[in-house]
């Protein structure tokens, strides 16, 4: 896709963004004072825009609090998974799926955030209630939207996996150091201590990933760019460059798949888990 087209594109989405937010309603019945609000969860199967849901960051939910802004729940959860717009609405609906480390079946739960008149977050709700008890709970396993999972190599260095969403991480068509956004550059500096202080780093291997949106060659072009923008940055965070690679792939291994053919602003949500980062580290223990 050409730089002209992209920017036409933009323009739709961005219209068609504006509209959904001037047109939606809360599901809610929502009181002035919060006192007397009447919690109404919406239907999966009517208005979720990606309804398999997602499965959350378990520390991530734990920092939701009372008077956080809605650009800090965005940065914290991502994009709320149905169709009742981000502007002025009072509430936020999620899909979450949470696993045991011990069971193969997950538990899908409804998170639901309302925020005050001047959209800072008031109370939140878990649908069924009995939910909630995830965030208490050592047995959870941590999962996306930044996923971390440990495999132990016996003997060898240990291997940590991250996912993270390339939302929000660069400008619009951009890949430089320069255009990455504060978001991006915060997960970057978290990342690249937890990584500097679990170990001896004995490789990193960046793998970038877009969504099908755009012509293939530009997408592979776009993600490699990105995975060598965020190999330069580890390695100016003191990773050694000789041991990190890093590689797009494009759109070639998507994580869900939408049916969409209309390019709006519902597909483009729908395509955002697979706009991603994964990133791979062996450490070994410090002596």
């Amino acid at each position: 896709m050409n730089q002209p087209t992209k920017y036409i594109a933009l323009a739709a989405w961005i219209t068609s963004f504006t509209l959904l937010q001037a047109c939606a309603t809360s599901v809610s019945k929502l009181s002035g004072d919060g006192k007397s609000d009447e919690i109404i969860f919406p239907d999966i199967a009517k208005s979720a825009w990606v309804k398999e849901g997602t499965f959350p960051n378990i520390d991530n939910l734990r920092n939701v609090a009372p008077d956080m802004t809605k650009n800090q729940l965005y940065t914290l959860l991502g994009h709320p998974h149905f169709t009742e717009g981000i502007g002025k609405v009072r509430e936020w609906d999620y899909i979450f799926n949470f696993r045991a480390s011990n069971t193969a079946s997950a538990e899908t739960c409804q998170y639901k955030i309302i925020y005050t008149a001047d959209m800072r977050v008031q109370n939140t709700y878990w649908k069924p209630e009995s939910c909630a008890h995830w965030l208490d709970s050592a047995a959870a396993l941590p999962q996306t939207v930044v996923e971390k999972t440990v495999e132990k190599l016996v003997p060898g260095p240990e291997l940590t996996k991250t996912q993270m969403s390339a939302d929000g991480m660069f400008d619009f068509d951009h890949s430089e150091i320069a255009h990455l956004r504060p978001g991006g550059i915060e997960k970057l500096d978290r990342l690249s201590a937890n990584l500097l202080s679990g170990g001896q780093i004995s490789a990193l291997k960046i793998t970038a990933h877009t969504d099908r949106l755009g012509d293939d060659d530009y997408n592979m072009k776009l993600s490699q760019a990105r995975a060598d923008t965020l190999r330069q940055y580890l390695i100016n965070k003191n990773i050694p460059a000789e041991r990190i690679s890093a590689v797009g792939v494009g759109e070639s291994t998507p994580l869900v798949e939408c049916k969409q053919t209309q390019r709006d602003e519902v597909l483009i949500r729908c395509l955002e888990p697979n706009r991603r980062f994964e990133i791979e580290a062996w450490t070994s223990s410090k002596l």
